[in-house]
């Protein structure tokens, strides 16, 4: 712990602390842009012996300001900026200063993000596609924003443990949500803003994540350490070393956060408006988004990663109206630090997001959900197609998907309806009665002394070094370092400790679940009284507390102008077109997408002459597939005439197109129906050609035989 504190006092002595393990070169300091701010780009250098592909599209991390300092995306050689690397790609990373500038905003935090973009954009004009972005925890609310302001600027999108819809929840296991309600709404927020002289201590944030579990907090992690002391020492002080490095939020950012996302939730009903009077509506995203998140995490649960979907969405079909490609994953067991820094996790979904970002470029509008099966279990014969150590699938799904994860009653969203109105109304007699007080005796040195004096500090400050009464430590370690003679587990009593150990922990886990039971229960009980929903205007009306926000007559006008468009091009195009409109209309039945089929269409797309870009190549499948929704019948009878336009070409399609369907079978009736169906149309085409060579080529769309798959793997019928 000597040597937290030291460490903890060299972090802080830095300019730009972090704890990024990769090299990086500064690229832009947001202090320098119109609207300064404390962010920065840092183009993140490759380890030796890793070969970078300039063409390949490069990935951003943007890491959380959520009371800890940056880098976690990359603080381990296996994390989100390792497995980018090991699949070729350019790294960049944005990160912040511990103090922000004077005035910014969330909104000026935006703005600067999307230079950031630029910047990288112009740095990679050879690259196939538009940089991958991940947003971890709170940022990932953040790059949502950017993205739904400055779509242009995307490729896919990946937030891994963010918070997006912050009432949801499942009564009896997330009590989080329930905090702001008992402590009044938002008020505390603006006092301890003013009483840090315009400045929060993101210590108070980080105070929250550690009270969820006290027998970890005050505990385990100790104990975790003293009992393995001589192994586990280099985890902890690595760890230690993000988790203490404290970082502050000028109070307006802070409130803008309590207000608007934490307490308001606007972010997921297109309620925030920015200074120029637009809304923020992530329906506007054109960008795949990938949200990860887990069951185990008591932090972001995956009602609040994935609930933004409900209150945005009546059903797929709008989201395939709004051309939006939403992907989810759901670990069973990581906690949410985990997401983004367990080497385990960066091993398995964040290296499989990276070696197939491209196919999630691709996919279809829709929503599905990312399924990894290791590629021994996955009974495929071509190891070939699989990049990684998983198979790849993403299987369609509901919005009742979404909903059997767990969420909100009418009568919770009425209960949190009532919070957001109730810290309205404190919040206002706050600023009325008694910040002018406040404000009039807080000073720099007052807050200063606070932050000093935080509980979450103190431990840090206790054992440094330069503590007079822990002088002789550091000799007294080295002397027991020296002499270590470790005991033998039989021994009686290291057991003995052992079993006090595992007392303190269940003592601590039952004081934990009895607090958030009683928090949960008075929670309730207050803000389900319907005199105090009555007070707050929510009985006013039937209305639901929380409505689904509306489409303007702009987005009408556009969705009229492409489906006339569509229609009137429905015959347009030559034999790569057809090749991808008839495998759309054969797999649409069963839905599933792979990375093995991915991989064939990009042989598609090379055998028609490489001319086309990822970006062309996605718009073309899209439009297909729209093209299939909107009429079916008409776009298959039109597939005859448009391979007659180049019958080499038809010839080399159709090849691509046996391979793509052997390799992944088809597993309904109505897909082998239309398997023939198409085979007929082919085979037509060939007859009209002529034999080569006086020997006709065998058909093999004929041998194709259903692929095999768990129950598991069982694929739900699209809508």
């Amino acid at each position: 712990m000597q040597q937290r504190s030291k460490q903890y006092e060299e972090q802080a002595a830095k300019p730009a602390p972090h704890v990024l393990k990769f090299g990086a070169e500064l690229l832009m300091d947001g202090r320098n842009l119109p609207r300064p701010v404390n962010y920065v780009l840092a183009r993140v250098t490759p380890p030796k012996g890793v070969e970078i592909n300039e063409k390949k599209r490069p990935f951003v991390v943007v890491d959380p300001r959520a009371g800890h300092g940056p880098g976690i995306g990359g603080f381990k050689a296996q994390s989100e900026i390792g497995v980018a690397f090991q699949a070729g790609h350019p790294c960049y990373f944005i990160g912040f200063l511990p103090e922000p500038v004077a005035g910014q905003t969330i909104e000026d935090i935006s703005t600067a993000e999307a230079a950031f973009l630029e910047r990288v954009i112009s740095l990679h004009p050879e690259a196939d596609g538009k940089p991958a972005v991940i947003g971890n925890c709170q940022a990932g609310w953040a790059v949502m924003m950017v993205a739904a302001k400055r779509p242009e600027l995307f490729g896919p999108i990946i937030v891994a443990g963010s918070p997006l819809s912050y009432w949801a929840g499942v009564r009896g296991e997330n009590p989080m949500r329930y905090t702001g309600g008992l402590l009044g709404g938002t008020w505390l927020t603006a006092l301890m803003g003013d009483l840090g002289a315009g400045k929060f201590d993101g210590a108070w944030l980080v105070s929250n994540f550690e009270s969820l579990n006290p027998a970890n907090t005050y505990w385990t992690k100790q104990y975790n350490l003293y009992s393995k002391i001589d192994t586990e020492a280099p985890r902890y002080l690595e760890f230690e070393k993000w988790w203490g490095g404290h970082i502050l939020l000028n109070a307006e950012e802070m409130q803008f956060i309590a207000d608007e996302l934490f307490i308001g939730n606007k972010l997921a009903t297109a309620g925030i408006v920015t200074s120029d009077g637009e809304s923020v509506d992530l329906r506007s995203i054109r960008s795949p988004i990938i949200v990860f998140c887990s069951k185990a995490d008591n932090i972001t649960p995956p009602a609040q990663a994935l609930d933004w979907i409900l209150d945005l969405y009546g059903s797929v079909e709008d989201i395939r109206a709004h051309g939006q490609t939403i992907i989810y994953a759901v670990h069973e067991s990581i906690g949410h630090l985990g997401i983004f820094v367990s080497g385990s996790v960066a091993k398995k979904e964040h290296d499989e997001f990276a070696s197939n970002i491209d196919l999630v470029d691709v996919l279809p509008p829709g929503l599905y959900e990312a399924v990894m099966t290791p590629k021994e279990e996955a009974s495929t014969s071509d190891d070939e197609l699989v990049g990684g150590n998983y198979l790849v699938r993403f299987e369609p799904r509901t919005l009742d998907d979404i909903r059997a994860l767990g969420g909100n009653s009418m009568e919770d969203d009425l209960q949190f309806a009532a919070v957001a109105r109730l810290s309205e109304i404190n919040l206002g007699l706050y600023r009325a009665f008694m910040q002018p007080w406040v404000k009039a005796w807080a000073n720099a040195g007052l807050a200063e002394w606070m932050r000093k004096m935080h509980p979450l500090r103190l431990p840090y400050e206790m054992f440094t070094p330069a503590n007079p009464f822990l002088k002789g430590v550091s000799s007294t370690a080295e002397h027991v370092r020296e002499n270590r003679q470790p005991l033998s587990p039989d021994n009686v009593f290291w057991q003995a400790q052992e079993k006090m150990g595992k007392a303190i922990e269940s003592s601590l886990k039952a004081y934990g679940d009895l607090r958030d039971r009683a928090v949960e229960t008075m929670f309730h009980a207050v803000y389900g009284s319907p005199f105090l929903q009555a007070l707050a205007g929510l009985k006013a009306s039937n209305a639901a507390p929380r409505r689904r926000p509306g489409v303007d007559a702009v987005y009408r006008a556009f969705v009229a102008h492409r489906i006339e468009e569509l229609t009137k091009n429905i015959a347009q195009g030559g034999p790569r077109e057809a090749a991808i409109r008839a495998l759309l209309y054969i797999r649409m039945p069963d839905g599933v997408a792979d990375e093995r089929g991915f991989r064939l269409l990009e042989r598609m797309r090379e055998d028609a002459g490489g001319d086309l870009t990822l970006a062309d190549f996605k718009t073309m499948v899209r439009d297909q597939f729209f093209t299939l929704l909107l009429d079916e019948r008409q776009a298959i009878d039109a597939i005859p005439g448009m391979l007659d336009a180049d019958p080499e070409l038809t010839s080399r399609m159709a090849k691509t197109l046996r391979k793509i369907v052997e390799v992944l079978g088809v597993e309904s009736q109505l897909g082998k129906s239309r398997l023939t169906e198409i085979t007929a149309m082919f085979e037509s085409r060939k007859k009209a050609e002529g034999p080569k060579n006086g020997s006709p080529e065998k058909d093999r769309f004929q041998q194709v035989r259903p692929t095999k798959v768990s129950a598991a793997a069982k694929l739900h019928r699209p809508h």
